[in-house]
Parts: structure tokens; C-alpha cells; sequence
């Protein structure tokens, strides 16, 4: 089993010219089975209906309590701990206390389906787009075999780290690679800046995972 490593190679604060980033790297390595999937973490029941009012076929999951935890029947469980679909959220307020921010996803989109439209949807709240099954060249000058399995580009989105866990006002681009880790040095970061190097950016911080 392998993982992958991301590298930042873009940061802005502007949203549309940070798209428009993330697809020059993802037409380089576009395969007819490129998939986006986008993600949003939304800190009010405002914002839950207004995306699910705009994306009904994404799921939502609201946060667990505490109380929930030791609970061993699913079934005693509210669904919104699992996944709704954004037609079939409820309507009462009272069953997300506890449950902001709700998670909101939606997986494996024709690439060009929903991008700008997500951007401009989430507003300022954490979230990202992610496109996989993209296809890495060859780096022969520098030793380096093609990468299929873990190549990807994702856009973060008010934040620049993948557990979306730092909220700033701007947005990062990252690309990923294998990553194969000796005495905690990644011996494919240089594919990484190779990479980036193909369509104008360059590397900018350390890898994450």
C-alpha cells in the first residue's frame, strides 16, 4: 500500500485566478477518466440549506456528540451522523445543535461540471476541489518514472492545510506525488518541482500528507 505526498505550488487570494491554476496543471496530466470531487465544511444551518438548495445530490454529514459515541446500534443514531443527501436534509434547526460545521460532499464530477460554481458557492468557508485519476509524464532527465495512482491536484479553499484546519482568506494549489520517505527525507520531491516547473509554478512549502 503507498501514499501520497502534496507540495503547495500557488497561493491566492483570489478564487477564480486559483481555478483557473489548479486546471493548468490538471489539463498537463488529464486522462479521459479525470474525475473532481469537491468537499465544504459549513459553520451554520444557514449555509448547510443555501449548498444543499444548490447541490440536492450531495451528502451532508453533521459532527457526533460525545454522548454518541459508546452508542453500538447504528440504527439509534440520528442520520445525519452518516449522510444525507441535500433533498432529504430536515427542516427542523434543532436537529443540527451540536452538529456544525456539517460536512458537505460530492464525488467523482465530469471535470468542468462544478468547479467555478462550488468556489462561489462555499464563499469563505473551508473546503476544497480535488481532481483525480489524472496521469504524470515521464521525468527522464532526472531519473524519474510516470505517476498514475497518486496523481492528483487539489484546491484548497480558505485555507491551506488538507485537514482544513487553518481558516485564512486565501487559497492554495497542490500537487501530489508518491510519496517514499527515507530517514524523513521524500525522494520524490524533486518530481514534485519538475512537475511544477512544466506549467509555469513552483514549489512553495514542505510536502503534505
Amino acid at each position: 500500500m503507498s501514499n501520497d505526498v502534496a507540495y503547495p505550488v500557488f497561493c491566492t487570494p483570489d478564487p477564480a485566478l486559483a481555478v483557473s491554476t489548479a486546471r493548468r496543471l490538471v489539463e498537463f496530466g488529464r486522462t479521459e477518466f479525470c474525475k473532481v470531487s469537491v468537499y465544504a465544511e459549513l459553520p451554520s444551518v444557514a449555509a448547510v440549506r443555501r449548498v444543499a438548495k444548490a447541490l440536492p445530490q450531495a451528502w451532508f454529514r453533521g459532527r457526533e456528540k460525545p454522548e454518541e459515541f459508546d452508542v453500538a446500534r447504528s440504527d439509534a443514531r440520528p442520520a445525519l451522523i452518516f449522510g444525507v443527501q441535500g433533498f432529504a436534509l430536515p427542516a427542523d434547526s434543532a436537529v443540527y445543535e451540536g452538529r456544525l460545521p456539517v460536512a458537505c460532499e460530492l464525488d467523482d464530477l465530469p471535470v468542468g461540471s462544478i468547479e467555478d460554481a462550488f468556489v462561489t458557492l462555499i464563499g469563505p468557508n473551508a473546503g476544497e476541489l480535488n481532481w483525480d485519476s489524472l496521469s504524470w509524464p515521464d521525468a527522464p532527465e532526472l531519473d524519474f518514472f510516470g505517476e498514475s495512482k497518486h496523481a492528483e491536484v487539489t484546491l484548497l479553499l480558505n485555507t491551506r492545510t488538507r485537514e482544513l484546519d487553518e481558516p485564512v482568506a486565501d487559497h492554495t494549489v497542490l500537487v501530489h506525488v508518491r510519496s517514499i520517505s527515507v530517514d524523513g527525507h521524500q525522494l520524490r520531491e524533486p518530481y514534485a518541482h519538475w512537475l511544477a516547473q512544466q506549467v509555469g509554478l513552483t514549489v512553495t512549502g514542505p510536502g503534505q500528507r
